[in-house]
């Protein structure tokens, strides 16, 4: 298009592009929508799931990060972002957040049965679930190995979904073991200094706002006792 605007054109004419390009403006329209839905439906079942909103909040943050698996991958692979591609990007929207809800699930867990705080809640989550985490996406990495590297007829196809899904996992990964927990952690002790800082005020205004004694019992019991 760049190209195209630096050629001199008769006066009334004009250079559009048609065919294969037209139709994938037109499916990447499509297929953005099909991203927000996707991104919206997963906050509200985890919103409805833990029962809070920071929770679901913090979780999200993988999505974004995973952009940085999804461009190296491109890249590495030489591969071009078309329509399979942004399809992988919208399954990845639902699987990313996976590792991420077993970590804060199990940290909201100990919390809650053992009374831990949410720094000692968060060190033991991430010493547990690193296993089941790494074990989780790496399964599924391996699984999307062969779509990736387009065996078969037809395979090259399917290959760029496969690669997006691979590098954007890979990169989810990290974000959920290193990025997550510190953000959690963030979040919920500045969320719990407000509390305390809420009740200490409350308690403070407390006394004042008590029912209001008689004044003449405030007073010494020699000018209380005189009928003047």
């Amino acid at each position: 298009q760049a190209a195209f605007a630096q050629i001199p054109l008769p006066q009334g004419m004009v250079i559009q592009v048609g065919g294969d390009f037209e139709e994938q403006q037109k499916a990447f329209g499509e297929l953005r929508i099909g991203l927000l839905l996707a991104l919206l439906m997963v906050y509200m079942v985890m919103a409805g799931q833990f029962e809070r909103l920071i929770d679901p909040f913090v979780i999200m943050f993988a999505v974004p990060f995973a952009a940085i698996g999804v461009l190296a991958s491109l890249h590495v692979t030489g591969t071009t972002f078309n329509v399979n591609s942004y399809i992988g990007i919208i399954l990845l929207v639902g699987i990313v957040v996976n590792n991420a809800i077993v970590l804060v699930d199990y940290i909201n867990l100990k919390m809650r049965e053992e009374g831990l705080s949410v720094v000692d809640a968060v060190v033991l989550a991430g010493r547990t679930r690193l296993r089941p985490i790494l074990m989780t996406t790496l399964t599924t990495v391996l699984a999307l190995v062969p779509l990736a590297l387009a065996w078969g007829e037809g395979g090259e196809i399917q290959a760029p979904m496969a690669r997006v899904v691979i590098g954007g996992l890979l990169t989810s990964m990290l974000v959920t073991l290193v990025l997550i927990p510190v953000l959690y952690a963030t979040v919920r002790e500045r969320a719990w200094r407000k509390a305390h800082a809420r009740e200490t005020e409350q308690a403070a205004a407390a006394p004042a706002t008590g029912p209001l004694q008689d004044p003449a019992a405030l007073q010494p019991d020699r000018v209380r006792d005189n009928p003047l």
